[in-house]
């Protein structure tokens, strides 16, 4: 049925496009084609027609742009005027008669008298074209010229809505292609007012014509004298004038509709009823204005009294209205009893998930017109967390605070605070070993990774770019801080909006896996700490689908999200090795020593409310300074560390390493790659309990700081230049927005 349907509007497209080509045709022919009269009283009446539903659909039509085609209307209008006055031109002077609306007009209208004809037919079209025509022609000329010096300013606004989250990339191409139409539709309407122009002087040159080509055929061809050739050849050319020049002001009068409305909600009527009566005091004045006029001697009473009369009443009806509507305002206000109405405090309550504050002085790297580019460095970092995690990362609200100081910048996440620092605009970040390139500026850390840095003048980027120094813009330095925020904050970034958001997209491609999986063996919340697990451990969720199909696989016996997710990260360990390098040079796999790793799943217990691991806090400590030592030792050399272990106690020896190594890759054995060969480089041991504490106690401190920075992409050793993954990033971020 439906596929009938589709056929059936296809065909009556088609067959419309097909009727609208061949009445292009017929009215060129027209012009070339003698007409019978009768025929060609058929097209004068549907010239009436068109022109009467054309003014009428400028009169209901709400915005503009919703007759877009109107400036092709005029064109075709016009012709088709045309057109009918070379046929009824042609009909006048062969035959003496062109039809009965012709001679009906001549003769009713203007009561068989050519003069008042001609005087009627000369104020008709001075009404058209030095009135409607020259004042809608203005309009549509200065509206062009508006809506064009508007466009760049409205494309930023939707940019600006676009990089805040407040829309999505559907909406910012709707709202842009309505502004091209825009554009489209008042400069089409600058060029179309011509065509009203021309066609008024075409009617003034055809009377004319007609009336001297009349009078010659009369007298030369038929016989006639000159007053009987004036008698009957002007009293058809006035009345074919009158018939042409009636559409043509309407239509005229439609086009200055349609160029001197504002968009709005309702039409023409029902905006003039509310506008006009929108003040009752105005109505009543002139009401007594209109009686004063009726009560003087001489002046007829029964028009003015009558108007004022109406418009006496209307003032009452909408003043009783206005007091109506009032009371019902005051009433709903006095129920909270303050005599003010209760004001809605529940826009107040949500917090957004990601805000960054600026304070005054950075404003303007958030300002598009100061040539600011924080908003796009956004609106990339959202297509690259959704690129590089699989995440949709929610609106990032960016406004200012004036509770910061003028260059500091803060990073809210659901409303509290995890990260900030200060940035000096017209400077650029240098980092390397500034302190031996003996460059000046303003000593400072850089705020994303740590590293020493150095503030520099403008005129030093150059300098310091040939002594080998990263050198970033402020705009970089915050739009990499906060990506690297993003980064470490993802699974806090993801509720269970988020997850159905993911699920519902998986569900278009593979319903079958949804189906068989929720809500029948899993939850919503367990698939959320299932991908929220994997994304504090930076293993991305691009492949939804994979992870679905293995919880489906894995929950009928399993409930446990801590044992879930270890299930899912075999599933996904080609990608796990892909993303810590495992197998490459670079990589050093580390291992534990195998009573150690006894001692570690020994300690895991297992009750009511799920799996946990208890042992000594010394041993907890100690392991904490072998691991920090081991990696440490690995970071120094420029490798970046990871550690294998059992599948077993792979999720808890996660934990038990957090927080001496918080981004340190833990792997277990049943994520290797069959085909990869893995060399181990060490194993981690703990210390006995007659070593030196002070000695482990600080290697084990310096240790933790190396795998902190090796965690956020800095493995480098004393003395070399540094390497910034974070900044290589923004770096390609900056070129590829350069290019869009």
């Amino acid at each position: 049925m439906s596929g009938n349907r589709k056929a059936s509007s296809s065909h009556s497209v088609i067959h419309t496009d097909i009727l609208i080509g061949v009445a292009l045709i017929l009215i060129v022919v027209m012009m070339v084609l003698p007409l019978p009269a009768q025929v060609l009283d058929f097209f004068l009446a549907f010239n009436f027609a068109f022109a009467l539903v054309l003014i009428l659909l400028t009169f209901y039509t709400g915005e503009p742009l919703n007759l877009s085609i109107f400036p092709t209307i005029l064109l075709l209008a016009t012709l088709l005027r045309l057109s009918l006055n070379v046929s009824s031109t042609r009909l006048i002077l062969l035959n003496g008669y062109a039809g009965e609306v012709i001679r009906q007009f001549g003769e009713f209208v203007v009561g068989g008298n050519p003069v008042v004809g001609f005087v009627v037919f000369l104020i008709l079209v001075t009404i058209q074209f030095v009135v409607i025509t020259r004042g809608a022609e203005r309009v549509a000329e200065v509206a062009a010229r508006f809506t064009l010096d508007a466009m760049p300013g409205k494309q930023m606004s939707i940019d600006a809505d676009l990089n805040a989250g407040l829309i999505d990339d559907q909406e910012a191409r709707r709202r842009r292609r309505e502004i091209e139409r825009e554009a489209d539709f008042y400069g089409a309407m600058d060029g179309a007012a011509k065509f009203i122009k021309g066609d008024a002087v075409a009617g003034l040159l055809i009377l004319a014509i007609d009336l001297v080509g009349g009078v010659v055929v009369g007298t030369l061809q038929k016989g006639m004298s000159i007053s009987e050739a004036l008698a009957t050849f002007s009293l058809l050319t006035v009345g074919d004038g009158l018939v042409s020049q009636i559409p043509a002001l309407l239509i005229a009068t439609a086009t200055g509709i349609i160029v001197t409305r504002a968009a709005s909600d309702a039409d023409l009527g029902q905006e003039l009823v509310r506008q006009l009566g929108a003040s009752p005091k105005v109505l009543g004045i002139a009401a007594v204005m209109l009686l004063f006029l009726g009560l003087i001697p001489g002046l007829p009473r029964l028009p003015f009294l009558a108007l004022a009369g109406l418009l006496g009443y209307v003032s009452m009806t909408v003043g009783r209205s206005r007091k109506r509507e009032e009371a019902r305002e005051e009433e709903q206000a006095a129920a909270d009893g303050s005599g003010h109405r209760p004001e809605s405090v529940l826009p107040l309550i949500p917090v957004d998930p990601l805000e960054v504050e600026l304070g005054f002085g950075l404003l303007s790297l958030a300002d598009g017109s100061s040539s600011g580019d924080f908003l796009r460095r956004v609106a990339m970092l959202r297509k690259q967390m959704a690129l590089e995690l699989g995440i949709v990362v929610p609106p990032i609200r960016v406004r200012d605070n004036v509770q910061l100081r003028p260059h500091e910048y803060a990073v809210r996440l659901h409303g509290v605070r995890v990260a900030g620092g200060e940035l000096l605009p017209g400077h650029h970040l240098a980092m390397g070993e500034i302190e031996e390139r003996g460059l000046d500026g303003v000593t400072t850390r850089d705020p994303a990774f740590g590293l020493p840095a150095l503030w520099v003048s403008g005129e030093q980027k150059e300098e310091a770019e040939l002594a080998g120094c990263t050198v970033v813009d402020p705009s970089t330095v915050l739009a990499t801080h906060l990506t690297e925020i993003v980064r470490g904050h993802a699974d806090e970034l993801v509720g269970r909006q988020e997850v159905q958001t993911l699920v519902d997209s998986v569900r278009e491609r593979h319903p079958a896996v949804v189906e068989e999986l929720l809500p029948a063996k899993l939850g919503l919340g367990d698939v959320q700490k299932v991908i929220r697990n994997l994304l504090r451990e930076g293993i991305p969720i691009r492949n939804v689908a994979l992870i679905l199909e293995t919880l489906a696989d894995h929950a009928p016996a399993v409930k446990d999200p801590e044992i879930l997710t270890e299930h899912v990260r075999r599933a996904l360990r080609r990608q796990i090795a892909e993303r810590v390098g495992l197998g490459d040079d670079s990589a050093a796999v580390l291992i534990l020593d195998p009573a150690l790793e006894e001692r570690i799943s020994a300690g895991i217990q297992q009750d009511e409310s799920g799996t946990r691991i208890t042992l000594d806090p010394d041993l907890v400590q100690r392991l904490g300074r072998a691991v920090a030592r081991e990696t440490g030792r690995f970071i120094g050399e420029g490798k970046q560390p990871l550690v294998l272990c059992s599948p077993r106690i792979r999720p808890y020896l996660r934990k038990l390493t957090e927080r001496a190594a918080p981004r340190l890759p833990v792997l277990s054995y049943g994520e290797l790659v069959p085909e990869m060969e893995i060399r181990t480089a060490g194993m981690i041991k703990i210390e006995e309990q007659g070593a030196r504490v002070g000695g482990a106690t600080a290697t084990g401190a310096t240790g933790v700081v190396g795998v902190g920075a090796a965690g956020a992409g800095v493995g480098v050793a004393a003395g070399a230049a540094p390497n910034v993954p974070g900044y290589d990033r923004a770096r390609s971020t900056r070129e590829e927005v350069s290019r869009v």
